[in-house]
């Protein structure tokens, strides 16, 4: 069955076969029907593979928050709303009729992807890019059944920003570039594949000013058949992948320029608040190590080394006598 029936959607399907008003044997040819199914080209991706796609676009929404954040420059949210496999002629007649739809090719990736943006989100984002006021758009919106020249080349640096996130959520397991065929405003000229072929969907919610839209972005079925083996989980969490040698080298050169907080603690004294109320200039009181204990060295709070103190160019230095096992006092 395609859904779920309610308690009362099954009573009222009893209370109607005791009556006579649906024939039992009518119910049973149509859930026996046969339908022909090619297992040489399976029209649906195994649960493992859609797991694997939705972690990719759950990393898509995070990258796209930081860069159309610092596009529009004010807070934008995007959450991962719903992946689902259906058929493109379902995702066309499920999204209005004037929108904006950008039809784009990835390398690795086969076929003509399309990312549906609402129109509403699409008219804050001229508002906010024009310097108008974020609810200027809600009159607009009803009168609106077409996008100015002015208004798609800013809609278009949008979609190339999300575009930016869509390529660098990949990255992972695949090196993609994407590239803009064409951007429509009426989802029903973007006859790119039949109505019957599958295609993933993924919906997004998008919320700014809490004001909230969607994002959706429709990938033909054929756009994995030649990447499955890299939807895998095994392929996900190989930490044995080849490591390029620029990116190492780059890595390694960032990590030794960090600066840490170096401390050696000279030793320990414990006062009550009285003696300490009572200190006066030239006051002395006793550590807990002697003159000939080493001191230890923390590397941000932690110890690391023993060291001894002495003078560097009349200045006071320590020198490393030995490495502080973890787990020994």
């Amino acid at each position: 069955m395609k859904q779920v029936l309610s308690q009362q959607e099954i009573d009222a399907l009893l209370n109607a076969l005791s009556t006579g008003e649906i024939d039992p044997e009518t119910i049973e040819e149509e859930t026996n029907k046969v339908r022909s199914y090619d297992f040489r080209r399976p029209i649906k991706l195994s649960k493992e593979y859609i797991n694997t796609i939705q972690m990719i676009f759950e990393n898509f929404s995070k990258i796209a928050d930081n860069l159309l954040s610092t596009q529009l420059r004010t807070n934008v949210d995007i959450n991962l709303g719903s992946l689902e496999q259906i058929s493109y002629d379902e995702f066309i007649r499920s999204i209005p009729r004037f929108t904006l739809a950008a039809l784009f090719t990835s390398d690795n990736l086969g076929g003509t992807q399309i990312m549906e943006i609402n129109p509403q989100f699409c008219l804050q984002v001229i508002e906010l890019v024009c310097g108008g006021s974020p609810s200027d758009y809600t009159e607009k919106l009803s009168k609106k059944d077409s996008f100015t020249d002015i208004e798609l080349g800013i809609l278009e640096e949008l979609v190339r920003n999300l575009l930016t996130a869509f390529e660098s959520a990949w990255s992972e397991i695949l090196d993609i570039k994407t590239n803009i065929n064409s951007i429509e405003t009426n989802p029903q000229l973007t006859q790119t594949m039949s109505p019957n072929e599958p295609v993933v969907l993924a919906s997004f919610t998008v919320e700014i000013f809490e004001t909230r839209s969607f994002i959706n972005i429709c990938i033909p079925y054929i756009s994995f058949e030649q990447i499955l083996d890299k939807l895998s989980f095994k392929s996900w969490f190989d930490f044995e992948k080849e490591v390029d040698e620029d990116n190492r080298e780059v890595l390694e050169k960032r990590v030794k320029s960090v600066a840490v907080d170096l401390e050696v603690l000279i030793g320990k004294a414990y006062l009550t608040v009285s003696d300490f109320l009572q200190l006066e200039k030239g006051d002395v009181f006793q550590l807990d190590l002697k003159t000939t204990d080493p001191l230890k060295l923390y590397i941000e709070g932690k110890p690391y080394y023993l060291v001894r103190p002495g003078k560097v160019n009349d200045k006071y230095g320590v020198e490393i006598l030995q490495y502080i096992e973890e787990g020994v006092d």
